[in-house]
This record gives structure tokens, sequence and C-alpha cells, in this order.
């Protein structure tokens, strides 16, 4: 049974840098158990400062994980970017429902489509059921923002990039799904940017797929 835990001081573990602005946060699980999708709020203790951050760590994981990009204007990014293990954390959550009837069904087909720090859901979904029938299209800018690209199986995961022809697809996430051929009993799974999820609504309606079989997750 999942625990929502209202507020819980965890243990940094570690700090994986991905890329100069983009980071892991490893910290202790403190008996929290969720669906992969669900979100944490986390943040400094004693401030009134939190955010929501798809948990990135699988179900089995005996730690938890999130996946910050760092922002110009996103004070508590680059704060959490300075602490070190053994420092605590804030944590309240889990919450949200993202994915959460996609392990239904084993035999289900799974598109998941993210941009950026939006593959964290579907991250966790992987690694918590690995076996499970997905593809992945994931929209960077360059290669180096392939995080943990070897944690997908091969030939599941698309690489999209926009600024850089040494991805899967040089382009755009919309680009690809425009020339994608679509099957119409697919459940669809989106994670990233409104303006990524509002193009590709839009293109994944043209193409045949209902609106009851998209689910969105928008992180800004």
């Amino acid at each position: 049974m999942d625990v929502n835990v209202d507020k819980a001081l965890c243990t940094l573990e570690r700090v994986r840098h991905l890329t100069g602005s983009v980071y892991v946060l490893r910290f202790s699980r403190n008996n929290v158990q969720f669906l992969p999708g669900q979100y944490l709020l986390a943040g400094l203790p004693g401030t009134d400062k939190m955010k929501e951050y798809s948990i990135y760590s699988g179900q089995h994981d005996p730690y938890l994980e999130i996946l910050i990009r760092e922002v110009d204007d996103g004070k508590l990014s680059r704060e959490l970017k300075k602490i070190r293990p053994g420092d605590k954390l804030e944590v309240r959550g889990p919450y949200g429902f993202f994915l959460s009837n996609s392990v239904n069904a084993e035999q289900e087909k799974r598109l998941f489509i993210s941009s950026g720090t939006g593959i964290a859901p579907f991250h966790s979904f992987v690694k918590s059921y690995p076996g499970l029938d997905y593809r992945l299209i994931h929209g960077v800018r360059t290669p180096d923002e392939a995080y943990d690209q070897g944690d997908y199986r091969k030939g599941q995961l698309v690489l999209c990039t926009s600024q850089d022809p040494k991805g899967d697809f040089h382009g755009r996430v919309t680009d690809y799904l425009s020339q994608l051929e679509m099957e119409p009993d697919q459940q669809v799974y989106l994670c990233g940017g409104s303006h990524m999820i509002h193009d590709a609504v839009k293109i994944l309606l043209t193409k045949g797929i209902p609106q009851s079989q998209i689910f969105t997750e928008i992180y800004f």
C-alpha cells in the first residue's frame, strides 16, 4: 500500500550532476511508498519554499531520487544544488495520479512523450516495470541531455535533438510526431513544457488518437 507522508526529513545521500544545469538528488526513502508518475514536494528544512518534483527513482530502489534543472530565476533549484551528503531535505508526499492507470494491463501499448526533465516520471516507470511495453520519445537540445540513456531498453528510446544532428532524430518532438505512424489503440502520456504538450496533443488528435487515451503532466 502506498503511504502518503505529510512531512519527512530525509538525509541526502548523493548529488549526481548530469549536465552543468541538471542534477539528481538521491536521499533516504524513510518508508515513503509511491507509484511511478507521482511527485514530491521538496525543499530545505526551516523554509517555506518547496517545489514539486516528479519522482525519478524506481518503486523498488532503496532510496528516492528527483531530477532537477537549475534555472536562473529559480532560487530553490540553485540552493538544492549546493547541498551535500548528510544534509537534510524536507519532503512531503507523494501526490498525483499521472501514469497510475498505465500498469494495469501488461499487454497495453504505451507511448511516452517528454521534453527536458519531463522524462522523470517515465524513468521511474521504466525502472519500476522494465518488462512492460513502451516507446519513449525524449526531446532535448543536444545529446548530452539524454539523461541516464542506458536505463532504457535498446530501440525503445527515441532521442529528438533540436540543436544537434547526433540524436536519433534531428528536430523537435513535434516534428518527429508529425512523421510518425500512430496506432489508435495505444495510451499516450506527455510530460514537459506546456507548448510542446499543446502542440503534440493536436498532432495526436489529427492522427486518430482519442482524447480519452491522452494523459498530460505539464511542468512549465
